[in-house]
């Protein structure tokens, strides 16, 4: 189910707020610029490829891309047997910011989105159907968890795709991973 768990950055422990209420978590993401959606499903077969699902998003995807000047869109895929998916978990697992927003849809599965916002940390954990918005210049992480299941339509205003400027910030360490959030939302 999605989630909202929201940390103190001075108590990261223990969240001071948990919500599962889907207009809740939109209306509180909202107050800091953060977009959050709950997209219509789509019947896609689980070997779906990019083009596949790219299509069956289109409607969706052009209407971002009008609104917000998204140039490029492609599919991110991971699954528990790929032998790369610690270092894919690393990759995105510190405090960083972009220079675009960075918009994520989860096809499948699921992910959690850390987002650093004064002195709290948002932690959604976005599902399937979700859509995520994270403002160009917002302090965040995301992270997979250690057996990764997702796929993930991403936006981009950049041809080169995924750039991010690491804040060199160790609080991402401090915050429950993603075992935790999810063994405690289960």
């Amino acid at each position: 189910m999605t989630t909202l768990s929201i940390f103190d950055q001075n108590a990261p422990a223990t969240p001071r707020v948990v919500t599962e209420d889907g207009a809740e978590i939109a209306g509180l993401l909202a107050e800091h610029g953060i977009r959050f959606e709950r997209w219509t499903t789509r019947d896609l077969p689980a070997d779906a490829s990019q083009d596949d699902i790219l299509q069956a998003y289109a409607t969706e995807i052009q209407t971002l891309k009008d609104e917000c000047g998204f140039q490029t869109a492609d599919v991110i895929s991971l699954n528990p047997d790929n032998p790369q998916k610690h270092a894919f978990r690393q990759k995105f697992i510190d405090e960083h910011i972009h220079s675009e927003d960075e918009i994520r849809f989860f096809v499948r599965g699921q992910g959690l989105f850390y987002l650093h916002l004064g002195d709290q940390v948002y932690a959604v954990m976005c599902q399937k159907n979700d859509l995520i918005s994270v403002p160009q210049g917002t302090r965040h992480w995301f992270d997979m968890g250690p057996e990764p299941a997702f796929t993930c339509i991403r936006l981009f205003t950049n041809p080169d795709g995924w750039v991010a400027d690491f804040t060199g910030a160790d609080i991402a360490s401090e915050l429950p991973r993603y075992e935790l959030l999810e063994q405690a939302t289960a």
